[in-house]
C-alpha cells in the first residue's frame, strides 16, 4: 500500500489525507500531570491523546499525535503536515514566545492551523503574552485546558468541511 501511495504521489502531487489532523505538542508537554498541575491540570499527555483520539473518531477524523522538546523536530513535523494532513493543532509550549522558525514553517502551510494552550497565556507572566505563532495560525484557543484541544478539532472539522473557499 505504501508503494502505491508513493507512486500516486509522484504522478499526482502530494498525498494528502483529507481526514488526517496532525496534533503537535512542544517542550515539556511530556510532563503533563507532573509539572505545575495547578496550571496545566492533572491529566497526562497520554490522557490528552486518548481524549483527542476519541473526539476525532466521533468527528470522522484521524489524528497523528506527537510531542517533542526540540524545535527542529516540530518544524520538520509542520513541514510534513504540509504534505500529509488536512489540518494542524499545535501547542508549541514555550516556543510560542521565541520561535521564528515555527512561525515561518506555519506560514508555508496551506491547511488550517489552530494554536492551542492549556493555560490562558494572556493571564500569566508578561513574557508569555506574546506569541510568534498566533499571526501564522488560523485561530487560537487558550485557557480551556484539555477541552481546548477538543474545541480545536471541532473548529478544524468545520473549516475542512467548508473547503479552501469556505
Amino acid at each position: 500500500m505504501c508503494r502505491l501511495k508513493a507512486a500516486f504521489a509522484r504522478l499526482a502531487g502530494p498525498w494528502r489525507d483529507s481526514m488526517l489532523i496532525f496534533v503537535l505538542n512542544g517542550p515539556n508537554l511530556n510532563l503533563l500531570g507532573k509539572r505545575e498541575p495547578h496550571i496545566y491540570g492533572s491529566a497526562t499527555l497520554a490522557d490528552l491523546q486518548a481524549a483527542v483520539e476519541r473526539k476525532a473518531l466521533g468527528l470522522g477524523l484521524r489524528v497523528d499525535f506527537r510531542q517533542s522538546n526540540h524545535e527542529g523536530a516540530l518544524v520538520d513535523w509542520i513541514q510534513e503536515a504540509r504534505e500529509k494532513a488536512a489540518g494542524l493543532v499545535l501547542n508549541p509550549g514555550a516556543y510560542t514566545h521565541t520561535s521564528v522558525a515555527i512561525h515561518d514553517a506555519l506560514k508555508a502551510l496551506a491547511i488550517p492551523t489552530i494554536e492551542v494552550h492549556l493555560s490562558n497565556i494572556h493571564a500569566r507572566e508578561a513574557f508569555r503574552r506574546h506569541s510568534f505563532v498566533s499571526p501564522a495560525a488560523t485561530g487560537v484557543i487558550c485557557g480551556l485546558g484539555a477541552a481546548g484541544y477538543l474545541a480545536a478539532l471541532d473548529a478544524l472539522k468545520g473549516l475542512i468541511d467548508k473547503g479552501p473557499k469556505g
